[in-house]
């Protein structure tokens, strides 16, 4: 009996642990976040989602997106705009780390967040729209697009006051650009924090507007939980690096004329095909300068030239050289360079390629044929009975049937072929 009032008591304090450590834990608070860093594409609109989507289900305090952009796509950015509006948690925007910047569309996405906050040494502004590649629009078009753009960053950051609004306007009509300080100064900004726990410290206690309803921040104590990317959604951010596009770009021009130059493997022109397609996708969201696109594919013409009609690697020198000036150029956009050392590798390793190919086409031109009746004509052959002027020669371990052009040839001398008449060799004395 005691032995079963014992177990009973031992249940009760262990179910008492239980729900005290239960209730500890949902009186934790708790904030998610998410990272990005590069271009904005719509693979950004759906981690985005998803994040905001887990933090309303979790219960968390709030989703704070670190953020380092040069911009990008004005469609998936209208989409994170809306989708941060719509938010049932507030959405807070650190633009980190240092020397980090929220430029153009990262613009747009900082002032719509509840909360927008930026570490030391970075930069927010230059949010004129430009066309995809980055040049400027057509007067007309972009007349209306910088009033449709200018109201709605103005519209978005008036909950941070009438400066901070005037700012947001100039921003997009005149490309202006703050650092943390004068964001701050201006009210576009809510706060400066050196990083996620000094931000964590400073929202706590903080009261947000989310919709209709106010929030008060609890993100002293919280425990913090990172989302990251999926594996489809960081394939796609990979892809719009411009250093990956322009690798990408390469090998898919490189694997078209290797297929095309010598078809029936499928492998090249499969692989460069795809490579190709995949660069595409990239410069849909990236600055691309038509102009840096025609020199490269310039520059293969120049290449391809040189295989065909050979002008000793005139062509291929000067191939290299559109290339590179091309790749210079690639991308409008201070903010999407691609790498200086990877432009002049990639140039001298596909020029390299092609010089092997075009050494190998030479070489090939000047080489003798060793089969059939041309390969035959210029072989030595040895006199195996006395050419009077026919009889039998022996060349290539057989025996034939020869005739002497002028004179007698001993048996046992050596004889040139210079001609084939069916199977008879015409030959004349290798002293002739």
């Amino acid at each position: 009996m005691k032995k079963i009032r014992l177990l009973g008591w031992v249940c009760i304090v262990l179910l008492a642990i239980l729900i005290t450590s239960n209730v500890a834990a949902q009186g934790t608070p708790h904030v998610d976040v998410l990272t990005l860093d590069g271009a904005i594409s719509t693979a950004t609109f759906d981690y985005f989602d998803r994040g905001i989507e887990t933090a309303e289900q979790d219960g968390a305090s709030c989703v704070i997106i670190q953020l380092n952009t040069p911009g990008g796509e004005a469609g998936a950015t209208l989409k994170i705009m809306q989708r941060f509006e719509n938010a049932r948690v507030p959405v807070v925007v650190f633009i980190w780390p240092r020397g980090s910047l929220a430029a153009s569309a990262g613009t747009y996405m900082t002032l719509a967040a509840h909360v927008a906050a930026m570490a030391p040494k970075t930069t927010i502004g230059a949010a004129a729209p430009v066309t995809g590649q980055g040049q400027e629009l057509p007067e007309t078009v972009k007349e209306k697009l910088v009033n449709t753009l200018a109201g709605q960053a103005k519209n978005f950051a008036q909950r941070r006051g009438e400066e901070a609004a005037e700012w947001a306007e100039k921003a997009v009509r005149e490309s202006l650009v703050a650092t943390e300080q004068e964001a701050l100064e201006k009210g576009v900004i809510d706060l400066i924090a050196d990083d996620l726990d000094d931000l964590l410290i400073q929202l706590d206690g903080r009261e947000v507007m989310v919709g209709s309803r106010e929030f008060t921040l609890h993100t002293r104590e919280a425990t913090v939980s990172h989302i990251p990317m999926t594996f489809i959604e960081e394939l796609l951010s990979i892809l719009i690096n411009p250093n990956v596009a322009f690798i990408l770009l390469t090998l898919g021009v490189n694997g078209l004329i290797f297929e095309l130059s010598s078809p029936g493997g499928y492998v090249a022109g499969i692989v460069g095909s795809i490579c190709l397609l995949l660069s595409l996708y990239a410069f849909q969201v990236l600055s691309v300068n038509y102009m840096g696109l025609a020199l490269i594919a310039l520059a293969f013409v120049l290449f391809v030239v040189d295989i065909k009609a050979p002008t000793h690697g005139v062509l291929t020198v000067g191939g290299i050289v559109t290339f590179v000036l091309g790749a210079l150029i690639l991308f409008n956009s201070p903010y999407y360079a691609v790498s200086k050392g990877l432009i002049f590798s990639v140039a001298l390793a596909t020029g390299a390629f092609f010089a092997f190919v075009m050494t190998k086409a030479l070489r090939a031109q000047k080489w003798h044929v060793t089969t059939g009746r041309e390969g035959l004509i210029g072989q030595i052959a040895e006199a195996r009975t006395d050419l009077t002027p026919e009889g039998t020669v022996f060349l290539r371990g057989e025996h034939w049937r020869a005739i002497l052009e002028e004179g007698v040839a001993q048996k046992g001398e050596r004889v040139q072929v210079i001609d084939v008449e069916g199977f008879r060799l015409r030959v004349r004395k290798l002293g002739d």
